[in-house]
């Protein structure tokens, strides 16, 4: 008899997903918002390292001076437009981040504000709707235009300082530091101080546990810095031992062919198959044999592109007997039948075309 709905056990929850919205005007320090996603990468691997699969996590859009998304990038770029994930493309925007844009003096920064007015009008709804603003340099104009934010704390270079007041009298400023966290709005003075700004992001965004191990990779510390040298010296920090994912994967990696055994794969990775499952949920949300499914279709395809194999002798190598299921499998993987891929994916011209060197 089948089991009921109810009683098939329930997907763990969707990590929550906290995303940044990054508008490029034509004037933009494009630089800036790149290292400011490379940072948010960053913390989402620490979080990932610590929490595993169920982590929350930041991501982020690049939008033109209209708020729509842009379009790919190309390569070495295109990491910095293309979603990490769906679920990050289809998050709600909780942040905006407006990096400083290029301007040689305080009127040309007004002219750059006048021409962007938009833009504010659509910040000072964000921040009306409680979403965070973060602001870099010459960036704070286009905020404090909103008309959002007087009663604020804004941080700013010493040599906007003057030209800022006069238009935005009713902000403050946080004289002598680098950055401001004040309520909704988190803004640095300069590109260098970009990394306080994405730790502080994590702290409202991810928690202080985060923050402080993203400010323990992303802060300056030098005596840290000499001190691992020190200690590495002296040989008092060892080499990092393999964990068990690690040892199990390995394994599978190696005897993909071979028929999956839940006790062999527990025994190379010294540990008990109820560790073995738990470390396998905890950290990919999946089990041992969904991975191994993972790596076998990795091994089908590319024998599907480059050899002229027949899918029964594929799915032997990648260590199904059964040629039904292999296929079953590789559709649910890839979403495409074996036959399918190969004749959209097939790096080799069909046998037909093969030339014959007559002597």
């Amino acid at each position: 008899m089948p089991p009921s709905p109810s009683s098939l056990p329930s997907a763990p929850p969707k990590p929550p997903v906290f995303r940044v919205d990054i508008p490029l005007l034509p004037e933009s320090a494009a630089g800036s918002a790149l290292q400011l996603i490379d940072l948010l990468r960053g913390a989402n691997l620490l979080a990932s390292q610590r929490l595993g699969a169920q982590a929350p996590r930041l991501a982020w859009r690049l939008l033109d001076a209209e708020g729509l998304p842009l379009a790919p990038l190309p390569s070495p770029l295109a990491a910095y437009t293309a979603p990490d994930d769906k679920d990050a493309a289809l998050a709600p925007t909780r942040a905006l981040f407006i990096p400083s844009f290029h301007a040689p003096d305080i009127p040309a920064i007004r002219a750059v504000a006048a021409r962007h007015q938009a833009l504010s009008r659509q910040l000072g709804i964000a921040l009306d709707a409680g979403q965070k603003l973060l602001t870099m340099g010459n960036g704070a104009w286009l905020a404090a235009q909103s008309g959002r934010l007087n009663g604020r704390q804004a941080c700013l270079p010493w040599f906007y300082i003057a030209g800022f007041e006069r238009d935005f009298p009713g902000i403050g400023h946080s004289l002598g530091q680098d950055l401001s966290d004040d309520g909704p709005w988190l803004s640095c003075a300069l590109p260098s101080n970009v990394n306080l700004l994405a730790i502080a992001l994590v702290r409202q965004a991810l928690g202080p546990e985060l923050a402080a191990a993203c400010e323990t990779v992303m802060a300056p510390d030098h005596q840290r810095a000499r001190a691992a040298l020190q200690a590495n010296a002296q040989q008092h920090i060892p080499a990092t031992r393999d964990s068990t994912l690690a040892r199990a994967i390995a394994f599978m990696e190696a005897h993909l062919d071979q028929p999956y055994s839940l006790d062999r794969l527990a025994e190379a990775a010294s540990v008990s198959t109820r560790t073995l499952l738990r470390h396998f949920q905890q950290e990919l949300s999946q089990s041992p044999l969904d991975h191994l499914h993972g790596l076998r279709c990795a091994r089908a395809r590319v024998m599907l592109e480059v050899t002229l194999e027949s899918v029964p002798s594929i799915a032997v190598a990648c260590g199904y007997a059964d040629p039904a299921a292999f296929r079953r499998i590789f559709v649910r993987y890839t979403g495409m039948a074996p036959a399918e891929y190969r004749k959209r994916h097939a790096l080799r011209a069909p046998r037909r075309r093969w030339r014959v060197e007559v002597k």
